[in-house]
């Protein structure tokens, strides 16, 4: 071949891949969000970009110059990240009712993961009998025996977000137990053992439990490591509220970091907080006992809100012992006078071995009465417990037990007990996740009583105030511990990136006006600042408003056998 004309073809290959575009991405997607301001959940700075949708995953990250769509979604001063992860949500009940999950949705959450109790399996008539009287306001029953069948049915029905469950250490103690307070022989913790590892094969996370409440504070570390050691087998993590927040916060850490070590499975320890001001100095001390642990070559994370208060119910005022055999057995015995002048006493003890919220919060001017069932005690709702008790011309301590025996419920409560300074250390720690402990609602289920703000503003309170306005971590620091890091804790496989081959759980968010309106006094009010919201590459928030459309679907843990087949595509 003449040089000449080799040159010639050698020019005529180099204009040819010059004319070729430099990254082959499709022309043509479903949904095109445009000049947004990238933050793909890596914790990077963020990137000026576009992201192009096919179906329900993202195909297309980066400037995709004269891309087509069906759906073009301008994200111009807005930044786009992948949908927040909510860890610790208790939406599972009112999802039977309301599919929209508004407080979440409006924050940007398009997973919510259920933890601390389960809502499977439901082997004994006991058991379903107890989930009946909380269907019982929603007209509703327990039709469903196994956690798979309750995220099933879910799923079936129709939600917005996507949903993932632990599987509750109580709920396997209760099938074999019941509520009493015993230890199991042998041959009754292999039969638990047998019930993980059901539930690990039909597709929970992990083993999670409660170790204050009773039935979970019945069981020691021994069975706690035996339940995760068959978890472990699968892939799954344990998660805990621990054995105490407060006065053996210490020693509540180091027994989660002892269960994760002889299980060898990765743990989480959920709100972490230090409750009471005599035990705020330890916040510190925990995070050191962690990082020993994380040193050391050990997976520990934690999670937590964005409040210097908690919730839970009063009965948390009075020893767990007094509720062995179930909350019934407890609601009776409170109507025994010698019963109670013991536990009166019992309370007003320094030193205890139970998880005292009474003594904790320092007075019952920091209790706040949030929901009662009995119509005659509505009037309370957010009432604290020392106006209740001057009311009634009693004793704060006689007051607690007369208004759980009147409500014949545990009684929501609002509990102060946290710094504001720990707020901002534990929101510091690079392990550290985030999750509302509680349910996704409406606006107008302000008829429920008074809730906790975290209910509306966790996600935003974080955006907004933590990081926006008093600069704790970086925005990119902030959107990789909503998103990529619970994905991975947690296992959610092709979520908490943006990144081709992903599913498509998107929100557009504005930086400078994110923020939570939710306050103690007035808690039912949407956090503003979030515009847009796709889950599974449909869009469930157009310019803040619903739009009708569910395309929430449960995600299996690891163990996970067969997925049930998915019914009828998206659901309006």
């Amino acid at each position: 071949m003449r040089f000449s004309t080799f040159l010639v073809l050698i020019l005529i290959r180099v204009g040819y891949l010059a004319a070729q575009p430099a990254k082959t991405v499709p022309s043509q997607f479903d949904i095109l969000i445009r000049n947004g301001l990238l933050y793909d959940g890596s914790g990077k700075p963020p990137k000026s970009g576009d992201v192009g949708i096919r179906g329900n995953r993202i195909v297309a990250v980066g400037v995709l110059s004269g891309a087509r769509a069906v759906t073009v979604i301008d994200a111009r001063g807005k930044a786009v990240a992948p949908g927040f992860i909510n860890v610790l949500s208790h939406t599972g009940l009112e999802f039977l009712r309301d599919g929209h999950s508004m407080s979440d949705t409006k924050q940007g959450i398009t997973t919510e993961v259920f933890g601390e109790d389960s809502w499977g399996p439901l082997s004994t008539d006991e058991m379903r009998q107890q989930v009946n009287l909380y269907l019982k306001p929603y007209n509703l029953t327990c039709d469903w025996t196994t956690l798979a069948e309750f995220m099933t049915k879910l799923q079936n029905k129709g939600i917005t977000p996507n949903i993932a469950s632990y599987l509750g250490a109580a709920q396997v103690r209760q099938v074999v137990l019941g509520e009493a307070d015993v230890k199991p022989t042998p041959s009754q913790l292999n039969r638990m053992r047998a019930i993980v590892r059901k539930g690990m094969e039909e597709g929970a996370l992990g083993i999670t439990t409660a170790l204050i409440y009773p039935p979970n504070s019945f069981a020691d570390t021994h069975e706690l490591i035996a339940l995760c050691k068959e978890a472990g087998r699968y892939g799954g993590r344990y998660i805990a509220h621990i054995r105490s927040e407060g006065d053996r916060l210490e020693e509540g850490v180091a027994e989660l970091i002892k269960i994760g070590r002889e299980a060898k499975v990765p743990v989480e320890l959920y709100h972490f907080k230090a409750s009471g001001q005599r035990n705020w100095p330890k916040m510190q001390s925990t995070i050191d006992l962690i990082n020993t642990a994380r040193r050391q070559g050990q997976n520990v994370t934690a999670n937590m809100y964005t409040y210097t208060a908690g919730a839970t119910g009063l009965t948390s005022c009075l020893p767990p012992y007094l509720f062995n055999g179930g909350f019934m057995a407890g609601w009776k015995r409170l109507q025994d006078s010698a019963t109670r002048k013991k536990l009166k006493a019992e309370v007003q003890q320094k030193g205890h071995d139970w998880e005292n919220m009474y003594e904790l919060a320092g007075s019952p001017e920091n209790i706040i009465l949030t929901a009662f069932e009995v119509d005659s005690l509505k009037k309370y709702n957010g009432k604290t417990l020392g106006q209740i008790a001057t009311i009634w011309h009693k004793d704060p301590i006689e007051t607690v037990m007369d208004l759980i025996v009147a409500d014949k419920t545990r009684v929501e409560a609002t509990y102060f007990l946290m710094s504001e300074e720990n707020v901002k250390r534990g929101i510091s720690q690079p392990w550290v996740s985030f999750g509302s402990d509680a349910g996704s609602m409406s606006e107008d289920r302000k008829m429920m009583g008074v809730v906790h703000p975290r209910t509306f503003g966790n996600f935003a309170r974080l955006l907004g105030k933590y990081v926006r306005d008093e600069h704790v971590i970086s925005l990119e620091e902030a959107i990789r511990r909503l998103t990529s890091l619970p994905a991975m804790n947690h296992k959610l496989p092709d979520r908490g990136l943006l990144q081709p081959g992903y599913f498509a759980d998107i929100v557009v968010f504005d930086p400078a006006t994110i923020a939570d309106k939710a306050t103690f006094a007035e808690p039912f009010q949407y956090a503003i600042g979030v515009q847009h919201v796709f889950v599974n590459g449909k869009q469930v928030l157009n310019d803040g408003e619903h739009t009708g459309v569910f395309p929430g679907r449960a995600i299996w843990g690891p163990g996970k056998k067969a997925v049930p087949k998915q019914k009828g595509g998206v659901r309006k």
